[in-house]
């Protein structure tokens, strides 16, 4: 496969798996195209084009020839410098790694990270939060985010791949729609009833059973096991944590326990004063699962995975 081929590939992946319906993704993605037809001319060079195309801001091919042919993937949930050198490393000692993904934004894609967030709007209307509401407590929560991201070296480690000659691409959004239509199925299929059986069944899953075995594996943090689990929100994309003002909503609209994969403690806070329950599933595990989901596909196209940054690789 091209690089381009597999970029492709994970954005269509995870239009397929987005918990928004299609007119609302199609609807970004006409705003997107409005736009950049209402930039001036002398602005059009700073407008990232992939927007008309690539509903996802933190999934982007960051360094490399979209055309170069594709056999052997270093993989990682996080790629920093060390992990670039990492590649450089194993080049050295005979491996052919044509291409590093990383599951985590870098470059662009992190400095666009919080644009991806919007999409929380929609996801809180599904659980039936009105959506004036729900655009409302995400305003401010997207700009706290893109405050945040402003300060940081974005492209430290782009900048080590171009200097090593590796090409380099992240996918995020798209990893994490597909744990988070995986684990919802499964909830559904399922039909847990305690915060108890919930971790059963997410310990039946090997990333999960393998996270477990060193500790970090699924926890209840606002409940116990006994408790009964109510309207499960699957809550694992959109960009990062949103507002911790919308658990109060969430009771409100009847859900009854959050699975995610992290929380920071004041949106842990939220949710044990509202009366939700809430179990971490944990953070590498889950998008290992994510990742996986889509590497599968990879490899039945005959493209070899190397593991490494905290990615347990599962083949289904």
């Amino acid at each position: 496969m091209k690089i381009r081929e597999i970029y492709q590939f994970f954005v269509k992946r995870g239009i397929e798996n987005d918990p928004r319906s299609k007119d609302e993704i199609e609807r970004e993605l006409k705003q997107a195209e409005e736009t950049y037809k209402e930039t001036k001319e002398t602005d059009k060079e700073f407008f990232d084009q992939e927007r008309l195309t690539n509903p996802y801001s933190d999934t982007r091919i960051l360094y490399g020839n979209p055309e170069l042919e594709v056999k052997k993937v270093l993989v990682g949930i996080d790629v920093e410098i060390s992990e670039i050198l990492l590649a450089d490393r194993l080049r050295e000692r005979g491996e052919s790694v044509d291409l590093i993904i990383a599951h985590h934004p870098e470059g662009k894609a992190l400095v666009a990270l919080h644009k991806v967030m919007t999409m929380q709007e929609d996801i809180l209307a599904h659980l039936g939060v009105p959506v004036n509401i729900a655009e409302g407590l995400m305003g401010s929560r997207i700009s706290e985010v893109e405050r945040g991201l402003m300060p940081l070296n974005h492209n430290r480690s782009v900048d080590a791949a171009r200097l090593l000659g590796i090409p380099f691409m992240c996918v995020h959004t798209p990893a994490d729609n597909m744990v988070n239509t995986f684990l919802t199925k499964l909830f559904e299929e399922k039909n847990p009833c305690t915060l108890g059986e919930i971790i059963k069944i997410l310990r039946e899953i090997p990333e999960y059973k393998e996270a477990a075995k060193i500790g970090a594996g699924p926890k209840i943090v606002v409940g116990s096991e006994k408790k009964r689990a109510g309207k499960i929100f699957v809550d694992m994309t959109g960009g990062t944590g949103g507002s911790e003002d919308a658990y109060a909503k969430l009771a409100g609209a009847g859900v009854g326990t959050i699975v995610g994969m992290h929380i920071g403690e004041k949106h842990r806070k939220e949710a044990e004063k509202n009366h939700i329950n809430v179990i971490i599933a944990g953070h590498m595990a889950s998008d290992s699962l994510g990742m996986n989901l889509l590497l599968d596909s990879l490899a039945e196209q005959g493209v070899s995975i190397l593991p490494c940054s905290g990615l347990i690789r599962v083949k289904r």
